[in-house]
């Protein structure tokens, strides 16, 4: 375990055993102001898959963070929480969050893509989680307890707080890529029932695509993500959540980076945290 200061705010760094591949991964712990002072009190969690891309720009993929540390200090009207970073495995990342194995993309029929994501989902509820609550003092109820994912950490987030409504409250989905299992996903929410009181922020931009996804998808990938997030939100309408639990935004010329989800995090998080 390694410590890091930011100012007022202390990060711990683990690595924990992911027991599919026995192999150790990055979980870094953004602790709130005071934790080490304030020995009586226990604090919300929020989840973010994509771990490299949380806390400092120069690791994260496209060169910006989602700046959590910015938007915490920033915006001091914010409950205190802990923040959780669960890194990525990297090239392994698109088969971990997806639940389902995916064929029908313009590579060759013998190319299958996912399947991992149950795997993936039980390691974080099964380890990252329970070391969480053990190790550090937590609000580890389900309305307390919230996770956050952009493309395809928004798909294997999405799919999480169906699998594990039970014990996920509150959900961030960012430019949700649901375009690339929709039809796996719309039979699996099919046969699910959800409690009611999950709290769901969810936004996309019209300018989602990007050359990368060209090579899993034909056609317009801008109306892909849109309708993707659509079909997500109605879905969820139709499973009994409360239209007052979801906050919805499209956003004109939003892009497919960091910088995006970076610039609205705080709304997800005022969202996420009212009740808290």
């Amino acid at each position: 375990m390694r410590n890091e200061d930011y100012y007022y705010l202390k990060m711990e760094t683990h690595f924990l055993t992911v027991p599919y591949q026995e192999e150790k991964r990055r979980v870094r712990v953004l602790l709130p102001k005071d934790y080490q002072k304030d020995t009586e009190t226990y604090y919300p969690v929020i989840y973010f898959h994509d771990g490299q891309n949380v806390f400092h720009s120069g690791e994260a993929f496209s060169g910006h963070s989602w700046k959590v540390i910015p938007a915490i200090k920033r915006n001091p009207e914010l409950p205190k929480m802990i923040i959780v970073g669960i890194d990525n495995d990297g090239e392994n990342r698109l088969n971990e969050y997806i639940p389902w194995r995916i064929s029908n993309t313009p590579f060759p029929g013998d190319i299958h893509l996912g399947g991992q994501g149950y795997d993936y989902a039980s390691f974080v509820m099964e380890v990252v989680v329970p070391f969480i609550n053990e190790q550090y003092r937590t609000k580890a109820d389900k309305k307390h307890t919230a996770m956050i994912g952009s493309s395809l950490g928004g798909n294997i987030s999405a799919f999480m707080g169906i699998e594990y409504n039970n014990n996920i409250g509150g959900l961030g989905i960012f430019s949700l890529a649901n375009w690339i299992s929709e039809m796996e996903f719309a039979e699996y929410i099919s046969g699910k029932s959800i409690e009611h009181d999950q709290r769901i922020y969810i936004q996309v931009g019209t300018r989602e695509s990007n050359e990368t996804d060209r090579h899993f998808i034909y056609g317009n990938m801008n109306q892909a993500y849109l309708d993707s997030t659509l079909n997500y939100t109605r879905r969820l309408i139709e499973k009994g959540i409360l239209i007052d639990n979801i906050d919805l935004n499209i956003f004109a010329d939003g892009e497919h980076t960091e910088a995006a989800w970076a610039e609205h995090l705080p709304q997800c998080l005022r969202f996420l945290s009212q009740d808290w």
